[in-house]
């Protein structure tokens, strides 16, 4: 299967949501959540990472999250990722009971796909506040893909975690996280970088948006994904945007799509003029409509 049948069946069977004038999405890709380890790349901007939650919880956004939100990979345990980022999970869950939350896989996390696991792990979380269970994402489903209709102008923006650009993230995934369980992530804490990766191999990364970039010019479609870690928001000649990750070392990147437009944001750790530290959003670029991609 190419990568046009692999991206075609995505959509296929992708959630649909609608996108008014009033409507207001918060896109996140790539927290690659950890168990709190020296690995767990998501632990040192999980500061920034709650803040921005409570912002957009605060001004009525509906969350998105396109792929690799936990890093099921290098990790076996989702049930130690929850103990580690209790309070990512429990700001998560008040989206999620607000009908607020919806989530598409990724490679990294693909396994949450079968309907096995999200009841097996997401039906609920030990609060340290309450000492007993809550209701986490009861109910739950992973999709493929979701698309947002536009109810003005037609001008829909589809959404995907982007690996499906990569044969060897997409069909044959279980073979890259065998090497990456196994070889890689030894060899990472030695700085070898992982070469399937196309967040941390450059010519991966170009090739996999390239493919994106091409898909979405030649459907007409606003593309959105994750995967290589390139915070972009696209243009007239190149409809493809991508959300960049939670795991950069300067901070985290995201996409808003509000008054029908998307507008890139960076989240990073700021200093007021009496030294104190806090959690600055910053916009990335300027605001790009979405009538103007084409």
């Amino acid at each position: 299967m190419g990568f046009e049948s692999r991206i075609r069946k995505t959509f296929d069977n992708a959630l649909h949501l609608p996108l008014y004038p009033g409507s207001k999405y918060v896109v996140f890709s790539d927290c690659h959540r950890g168990t709190g380890r020296a690995n767990d790349n998501f632990l040192h901007n999980e500061f920034l990472y709650l803040a921005a939650l409570r912002y957009y919880f605060q001004k009525g956004f509906t969350y998105i999250e396109l792929g690799d939100a936990d890093e099921l990979w290098e990790n076996r345990s989702m049930q130690c990722i929850k103990e580690n980022h209790m309070q990512s999970f429990e700001m998560l869950s008040g989206f999620y009971r607000q009908n607020r939350f919806f989530a598409v896989y990724g490679n990294h996390d693909i396994i949450k796909k079968s309907t096995s696991f999200p009841k097996k792990h997401f039906l609920s979380f030990y609060c340290d506040k309450t000492f007993c269970n809550r209701p986490l994402f009861p109910d739950i489903t992973f999709y493929p893909g979701i698309i947002l209709h536009d109810k003005l102008n037609g001008c829909d923006i589809y959404m995907a975690h982007g690996h499906q650009a990569d044969i060897f993230n997409s069909t044959f995934w279980r073979l890259s996280r065998f090497m990456v369980r196994y070889i890689w992530r030894p060899l990472e804490s030695l700085g070898v970088p992982d070469p399937t990766s196309a967040a941390k191999n450059n010519t991966r990364k170009k090739k996999s948006e390239k493919i994106l970039a091409d898909w979405a010019l030649k459907n007409k479609h606003i593309l959105i994904t994750g995967h290589t870690h390139h915070p972009m928001t696209g243009s007239k000649t190149s409809p493809y945007c991508n959300t960049g990750s939670c795991v950069h070392p300067a901070g985290i990147t995201a996409l808003e799509i509000e008054k029908r437009a998307v507008t890139l944001v960076k989240w990073s750790v700021n200093t007021k003029k009496d030294m104190e530290l806090y959690a600055s959003r910053e916009i990335l670029g300027d605001r790009q409509p979405i009538d103007s991609y084409f």
